[in-house]
């Protein structure tokens, strides 16, 4: 448990998809910081994340949001940086250092822009039928890879020599690409820090997907 978490207090609800990688992140961060979390399961399909209970935790009708005994919040990756401040662990997950901030903040931009139009949007093809240009984001997505692959070939980690959340917040589409047809083979590094990721004590993974053929 982690020791910033009140005793007693309800666990975080966390409002999701099991497939979506940008609320796999959330959880993934969740069981690093050993906060107790409930998983809340939307049918996006029946359109519960247009419910008008639910707009008001998320008021763009997206997932993840989060519920923390009346704290509601959504977007990934604030929840992220609300996460690590809230229930630091004693790990430098968003470092307070101007360059090192800077570094972080990047990589979460990176998530929100490359990836999501690149892996993300690939994905969003083959997992889930999305009208997207799937071969346009198989291109993006190599192109981020191809920036990655010789930084991780130097450094163990996005933003430094640990872990931040810079890597948790980029982790899960990267490491589901195949599913959108992008294949991981020609990108050692990056392979290697997908598995250092894995090794986390409390990491947890996403559910799987199909992969097509040739990816």
């Amino acid at each position: 448990m982690n020791p910033h978490f009140p005793a007693g207090a309800a666990p975080i609800k966390l409002y999701r998809h099991s497939r979506s990688g940008h609320c796999h992140r959330v959880e993934l961060m969740m069981s690093l910081l050993c906060v107790p979390c409930e998983l809340v399961d939307l049918d996006l399909a029946g359109g519960a994340h247009k419910d008008p209970a639910y707009l008001e935790i998320s008021p763009f009708g997206q997932v993840p949001a989060i519920d923390d005994s009346g704290v509601t919040l959504s977007d990934s990756n604030a929840i992220l940086v609300y996460l690590v401040r809230k229930y630091p662990d004693g790990h430098n997950w968003l470092p307070a250092a101007p360059e090192a901030a800077a570094e972080v903040q990047r990589w979460l931009s990176v998530a929100a822009g490359e990836i999501a139009s690149g892996p993300a949007a690939a994905r969003l093809v083959t997992v889930f039928d999305a009208p997207l240009d799937h071969e346009a984001a198989k291109v993006k997505a190599r192109r981020l890879f191809a920036v990655m692959e010789p930084l991780l070939s130097s450094s163990d980690f996005l933003a430094g020599s640990g872990v931040t959340i810079a890597d948790i917040a980029c982790y899960s589409y990267i490491a589901h690409a195949p599913e959108g047809g992008v294949s991981l083979a020609a990108y050692p590094a990056i392979r290697a820090w997908l598995a250092r990721i894995e090794a986390l004590p409390g990491f947890v993974g996403m559910a799987n997907s199909p992969i097509p053929e040739g990816a």
